[in-house]
């Protein structure tokens, strides 16, 4: 970091991504920094600047990286590994500590875990703590079981279509061993209760229990959301019933500008292939954090653009930058698997490489982004 870099981090004032320290400082307090910043994007920690942006230093702190590391690694669990380096302002010298997006979330110092929220940190709240496990691969949410639900919410024409692929008879088993075979396959929670991803794969109707698990379409008249709206669907149902519903609207909303040359039409755009508009909404439905509550996958289309929002941050491991590279990790493992088996995806990562070289073929860039705790695919038109 050069000193004009840091002279304008201090200017902004502590946010979200930074926190100022003056020295000295008691090793608990910079712990709770670090494991806040861990548990949400990562952040830097300026060491020798006061809360108001006054540059105090650390001279005479000659032992100061040896004793942040040693924080970092003993007082933080799982340890986290920082960067450190000191910037000078006009000769006072800056401790720069870098902490990273945490890769073993969920990180506590003490009893506590702790999220960054704006300029403050809190301790992380039951549902805050239970994406953290997620993410971190300690359980999967699609595993849990749907309360108040009961075998009687799944379609049996469905599941007896979808065993036969596999030489069961499922519709003529006894009722002990179609529970068992639900039981084993994960549909079926051992109390009985369909789980999650059962539910939303075989669910007669999902969104009585689960309203989160539905897709919001607009398409708008414009390039903002403030503008006219021409068309407004709710899409609902299991998985495979959301993204067939969901591909077919925005065909139908997708307007291919043409010509008249002689007696032949000529396209004089190119619009996303229908895979690649497929890819998206499984991908979105597959990997989204069905445990946020009250939001539900929303897509936008713009005269210039088509903006796919899922819940849900991208897992420890898996960066924006990764995904072109096909790295992926499945959040909802039972999710993907029968998905899968119904050949709406693969376990292989090609989704997102596929669209961005579909897109690269007609000469469009795909950006991808984390917002918050959403994950926003934007395909331009």
């Amino acid at each position: 970091m050069t000193p004009q870099e840091l002279q304008t981090l201090i200017q902004q004032g502590e946010n979200a991504a930074v926190e100022f320290k003056a020295l000295p400082l008691r090793p608990e307090a910079l712990a709770r920094e670090m494991v806040a910043f861990a548990n949400s994007a990562g952040g830097t920690i300026l060491l020798g600047v006061a809360d108001d942006g006054t540059v105090l230093g650390i001279d005479g702190s000659e032992q100061l990286e040896e004793w942040v590391m040693n924080i970092a690694r003993t007082a933080v669990i799982p340890a986290l590994t920082v960067t450190y380096e000191t910037v000078a302002i006009n000769a006072t010298r800056v401790a720069v500590v870098g902490v990273p997006k945490g890769s073993d979330k969920p990180y506590q110092t003490g009893d506590k875990y702790l999220m960054r929220v704006g300029s403050t940190n809190r301790v992380a709240t039951q549902a805050e703590l239970m994406r953290l496990f997620q993410m971190s691969g300690v359980f999967h949410y699609d595993t849990l079981p749907v309360p108040n639900a009961s075998i009687n919410d799944l379609n049996m024409a469905a599941l007896d279509s979808y065993f036969a692929n596999y030489g069961f008879e499922f519709s003529k088993e006894a009722d002990i061993a179609r529970r068992q075979l639900l039981i084993n396959t994960d549909i079926l929670a051992p109390s009985g209760e369909p789980t999650i991803g059962g539910l939303l794969m075989f669910g007669i109707n999902p969104s009585r229990y689960l309203p989160q698990a539905a897709i919001m379409f607009a398409h708008f008249n414009g390039l903002e959301i403030a503008a006219e709206l021409i068309d407004r669907q709710e899409i609902i149902g299991t998985l495979p019933q959301q993204v067939d519903a969901a591909v077919a609207v925005m065909k139908n909303n997708l307007l291919r500008p043409s010509t008249i040359e002689g007696m032949k039409r000529k396209d004089t755009r190119q619009l996303p292939p229908d895979k690649v508009l497929r890819e998206m909404v499984v991908n979105a439905c597959v990997h989204r954090n069905y445990a946020i509550a009250g939001s539900r996958i929303r897509i936008f289309m713009f005269d210039d653009r088509i903006e796919c929002i899922s819940p849900g941050r991208l897992p420890n491991t898996v960066t924006v930058a990764k995904l072109r590279s096909g790295v992926s990790y499945a959040s909802n493992p039972v999710l993907l698997k029968f998905m899968d088996n119904l050949r709406y995806i693969d376990r292989l990562g090609r989704g997102f490489p596929m669209i961005y070289r579909e897109m690269q073929q007609i000469g469009k860039e795909v950006n991808v982004y984390e917002l918050g705790e959403e994950l926003r695919v934007v395909l331009p038109l």
